[in-house]
């Protein structure tokens, strides 16, 4: 029997409308709304393309919403400003600086300059050490993404065996620490794999859920998962163009020959990725809830 494909739009969609409606509420009984900033440093194609999305995405939310485009030569120590100054405005609840950077500028030094009550993105090490120990305000949004698709899926996450393929910063280390959680859609044994893993297979083989960050199409196939796994596939890789002249997209697993294995199974495109900007409009409204109550 073939899984269960969980569409990351119709998830995302469900959560902008829960979203939509807290707002409103906010906004009647404070006559404020959350406001986001995006920064964008130069013109690079996939960087616009992503900034616009979510803008549109904020103002589609009812969010008071500024995209603040600097040119590609902007001095480090003027950006380092230009985030200072949103860190001082109350009307910006969440500030995102779009990577990747001009090598001239130290994206570390950039992310950390930002007031980690409004690091919508999570990357903060103050964040990041929250997750960690379990008192996160705001969560990575690709693995918040992840979790809310487990849940609203309806996958038992308590107890079961989570492997999580890949290491990064953005995913694999993020989502890891909150699938161990004591906390609802949580609360599971975790093993994470990696490009030092001797035998890859001989874990994915157990995972009861299998959550996958390789960056490379295929990574995962048939005969490296048990019958009944819930698939997230994260991975987004180009390997072709279409008739139409479009990009072809595939993820890290062999979705077609997986999906007869799996109880569920995410899709790329139409996955993960929906739910990515999502979540970083739900932590805005996290930021903004948490300066009423300041």
């Amino acid at each position: 029997m073939a899984a269960k494909v969980i569409s990351g739009v119709e998830v995302a969609k469900q959560i902008r409308a829960e979203i939509k409606a807290e707002v409103e509420d906010l906004k009647a009984k404070h006559g404020s709304v959350p406001g986001l900033v995006t920064i964008l440093v130069g013109e690079n194609p996939a960087s616009v393309s992503y900034v616009t999305a979510k803008q549109k995405t904020a103002k589609e939310l009812g969010y008071y919403s500024i995209q603040d485009n600097q040119p590609a030569d902007i001095t480090e120590e003027q950006l380092l400003a230009l985030i200072d100054k949103y860190n001082n405005d109350p009307q910006i609840h969440g500030i995102l600086v779009q990577l990747p950077l001009p090598k001239h500028v130290d994206e570390t030094k950039v992310l950390y300059a930002i007031n980690p009550d409004k690091d919508v993105d999570a990357f903060h090490p103050v964040n990041v050490g929250k997750l960690v120990i379990g008192e996160a305000v705001f969560k990575p949004c690709t693995p918040a993404g992840i979790q809310e698709l487990l849940i609203r899926g309806g996958v038992e996450t308590k107890g079961a065996h989570v492997v999580v393929v890949g290491r990064s910063n953005i995913v694999g280390k993020p989502i890891a620490n909150m699938m161990l959680q004591k906390a609802v859609g949580a609360n599971s044994t975790v093993t994470i794999v990696h490009t030092g893993t001797k035998d890859v297979a001989y874990f994915t083989k157990q995972a009861d859920i299998l959550i996958v960050a390789a960056g490379k199409p295929n990574a995962v196939t048939a005969d490296m998962v048990k019958d009944g796994v819930a698939v997230i596939d994260v991975g987004v890789n180009r390997i072709g163009v279409t008739p139409e002249g479009k990009a072809k997209l595939a993820g890290d697993v062999d979705f077609e020959a997986v999906k007869e294995k799996a109880s569920l199974i995410t899709p790329v495109p139409g996955g993960v990725g929906p739910m990515t900007i999502t979540m970083l409009m739900k932590n805005t409204l996290e930021s903004f809830k948490y300066s009423l109550n300041k």
